[in-house]
This record gives C-alpha cells, sequence and structure tokens, in this order.
C-alpha cells in the first residue's frame, strides 16, 4: 500500500515537472517571438519616421513658400521697394488701410515695404517677396565654392555681366549636392516659377537700381549650360533655380530685359 502511494507520488511530481517545463518550453517561446516582433515593429517604426523626417526636411521650404505665396494672393498683398530702412518707417506710418477680412483674421499685412538686403549687390522680385544678396563672381562649375554661397543667399555667376554693362547677367540660386540636402539652402527662388511675362525684377548695384522685365521662361537638363553661356549686345538678365521644387532633376530658368529708364 506505501509502495502504491510512494509511485503515485513520483509518477504525480514526474507528470508535474514535465508539465512545468512544457510551459517553460512555451513561455520562452513566446518572449522569444515577442521579442522578435518588437524588433520587427521598432525597426519599421524607426524607419518610416527617418523617413518622414527627410521628406519633411526636403520639402519643407517649398511647402512653406507655396503657402505663402497662396495667402498673399488670396489678400492680394503687395511688396513695394524702398531705397532704406528709413523710408520703409516713414512708409509703413503713412499708409493706413483697412484690411480684408481674411487679412483681419491672421492678422496679415496687406502691403510690405522691401529694402534691398544689399545696396551694393542684391536682387528684389516684388511678385514673390524676393528679397537676397547677390555673391557676385561665383564660379559655377565648382560645388566647393557655389554651394556655401547658396546657403546665404544668390549667386552671380563667374564671367558674366553686372548691371549696367551691356550683355548677359546670370544669377543662380537653390542648388545642392544631394536631394536631402535641398532644404538646407537658400529659398530665395524657390518661386520663380510664379513668375510671367510683363513680371518686374530689380537687381541693386552699386547703389543704383536696375529695373528688368520678364520675357519668358525654359526648363533646361543641367547638362545645358549654353543657358550660361549665352551673349548678346544687349544687357538681358537669367534666373536659374532648381526643378521641380525641392528636387535637382532640371532647371528652370527666368529670362527678363533691362527696362530703359
Amino acid at each position: 500500500m506505501l509502495g502504491n502511494l510512494l509511485d503515485w507520488i513520483v509518477m504525480t511530481y514526474t507528470k508535474l515537472k514535465k508539465s512545468h517545463l512544457i510551459r517553460s518550453h512555451l513561455q520562452r517561446i513566446k518572449s522569444s517571438e515577442y521579442l522578435q516582433v518588437l524588433i520587427l515593429r521598432t525597426m519599421g517604426n524607426f524607419l518610416i519616421l527617418t523617413s518622414l523626417f527627410f521628406i519633411g526636411k526636403t520639402f519643407y521650404l517649398p511647402v512653406r513658400e507655396e503657402i505663402r505665396y497662396f495667402i498673399d494672393s488670396r489678400i492680394q498683398k503687395k511688396y513695394v521697394i524702398v531705397q532704406s530702412q528709413k523710408s520703409k518707417v516713414e512708409s509703413q506710418k503713412s499708409l493706413e488701410q483697412p484690411k480684408g477680412l481674411l487679412a483681419k483674421a491672421l492678422n496679415l499685412k496687406e502691403v510690405e515695404f522691401m529694402v534691398p538686403q544689399d545696396p551694393n549687390f542684391s536682387v528684389v522680385i516684388p511678385k514673390i517677396g524676393a528679397n537676397a544678396k547677390i555673391q557676385s563672381n561665383v564660379d559655377a562649375s565648382n560645388p566647393k565654392i557655389y554651394l556655401d554661397v547658396l546657403n546665404k543667399g544668390v549667386a552671380h555667376a563667374q564671367g558674366t555681366k553686372f548691371p549696367g554693362e551691356q550683355g548677359h547677367i546670370f544669377l543662380f540660386a537653390h542648388s545642392t549636392d544631394y536631394f536631402w540636402n535641398v532644404g538646407t539652402y537658400n529659398a530665395v527662388f524657390y518661386l520663380l516659377s510664379k513668375l510671367t511675362k510683363g513680371d518686374e525684377v530689380d537687381l541693386f548695384y552699386k547703389g543704383q537700381r536696375f529695373t528688368y522685365e520678364v520675357t519668358s521662361s525654359a526648363i533646361a537638363d543641367a547638362s545645358q549650360v549654353e543657358y550660361l553661356t549665352r551673349q548678346s549686345n544687349k544687357e538681358f538678365l537669367t534666373l536659374q533655380t532648381c526643378w521641380p521644387p525641392g528636387t535637382t532633376l532640371k532647371r528652370l530658368l527666368v529670362f527678363a530685359s533691362r527696362v530703359e529708364e
């Protein structure tokens, strides 16, 4: 009788032990599967967030400029060029115009006065609210030189003319070495595509204002350097930026002729 009881106890203990081992094994399997799923989900979320970051970094400035232009168009905002900061202050004080409903709701100015960033050499485009200093004589064939300039403003291509001289003036902005760096460059020419025939472009050079009128535009491959080397006896201006905005696929060129005083 005692022997049977001992056998039952041993058998029960063995079964319990096996059951415990099975449960432990299953738990280890479940823990391993859970860990695998957790790692995969973490990696997936990381890749998604990284992709969103680079997309935002790349297209933030173009999108911001498009939104600004859209709002400016809706409130019919005007950009007016003045020669100095003093003139700007005086013009703002004398301007008393009632605002439209959208301008009031968003607390926006319907008229904004722009002072050239540098009277020695700068570009101002009223229609798109562009205002930037120009770095002269930049080697357009050397990325190590022009990429640093384009972080700050607009580049004047070395070998092309200056305002007031007869011939071709070539200005370029917003270019990059890799597409993910597009968003780090100056956004002054992002809205060049909005310019149409007859729009005004102003260059300030050595304290003097030179006005140009847009005549046409074109989209070209980056390899088409003939636009840079064009020659003419008449004074004309070319503005270049990357196209579409936020990419380096092609180049958008806007052409303008000097308006004689």
